[in-house]
């Protein structure tokens, strides 16, 4: 099977793989005066500018769970980790066409190194969140529970997602140029259509079992599970499974047209 012999191609090369994120990482941060701030400071202040707006504008208490600040910083975290690897992994192979021509390695890892160095960037912005965790646990605003442990869980399904639309969309947009301007337009509105400023319970009946098939949807709800008490928000199970099975099923997906077009791409390139 393809899939499982590419894996094994890419954990024998993981050496090479780790040297690729470190030099992603290095060039990232040695291009910018702020370097690693940049990582947070986005999400932070698109989360100060969410709430003030629609706490304090339009007053609604509502759209998640209390403390809503925290609530958005998860959601968007998240979110700059998922949409940063599907825009720089659909130009993945496009940006490193000369090295993908004439090294002999598993093209797949410059799919893969991509999320990693995202990931990897994920996790350096979570003190910030460990950070409003332990203001909002002093007040006694949040408590934590044991579904704490499905945390590490939505990670690994995330990066699942991530690799898999990776796979799927690389070798398009090397074909397909114009894929990048509308892949910065789909991410635009996937925004909204992921409950990243709003809770997926808020979603009526039968529209919350189309946001199901965004894997993001069980990713940021088992994100949050063990941030929040479920009282009003019941934990949506349904959504968190879905997002699993979807997940897995974009990396069968995005294997296939990858082995598919992999030719036609290093004609193009």
């Amino acid at each position: 099977m393809r899939l499982i012999s590419r894996t094994e191609a890419l954990a024998a090369r993981r050496s090479v793989l780790w040297t690729l994120v470190i030099r992603d990482l290095r060039v990232r941060y040695s291009q910018s005066v702020l370097g690693y701030v940049w990582t947070i400071l986005d999400p932070l202040l698109m989360s100060l500018i969410y709430f003030l707006v629609f706490v304090y504008i339009f007053k609604r208490n509502d759209l998640g769970h209390e403390p809503y600040f925290l609530f958005l910083l998860i959601g968007l975290l998240a979110w700059q980790w998922f949409s940063g690897s599907l825009t720089d992994t659909s130009r993945a192979l496009i940006s490193e066409a000369k090295l993908v021509r004439s090294t002999n390695l598993p093209r797949e890892i410059w799919v893969v190194r991509v999320v990693v160095s995202k990931g990897i960037e994920y996790v350096f912005s979570l003190p910030v969140l460990l950070f409003f965790l332990g203001f909002y646990l002093l007040q006694g605003k949040t408590h934590l529970n044991g579904w704490l442990v499905l945390f590490p869980f939505a990670v690994v399904v995330e990066f699942i997602a991530a690799v898999g639309l990776g796979l799927l969309l690389a070798p398009v947009t090397a074909l397909i140029t114009d894929m990048q301007r509308v892949i910065r337009i789909v991410l635009r509105m996937l925004f909204y259509a992921t409950p990243v400023i709003y809770s997926g319970q808020l979603v009526p009946q039968p529209y919350d079992k189309v946001l199901w098939l965004n894997p993001m949807t069980g990713v940021l709800e088992a994100m949050r599970a063990g941030f929040f008490e479920h009282d009003k928000l019941p934990i949506q199970w349904g959504a968190i499974a879905t997002s699993a099975v979807v997940s897995v099923a974009l990396v069968f997906i995005g294997n296939t047209v990858f082995g598919r077009l992999e030719r036609p791409v290093l004609k193009e390139i």
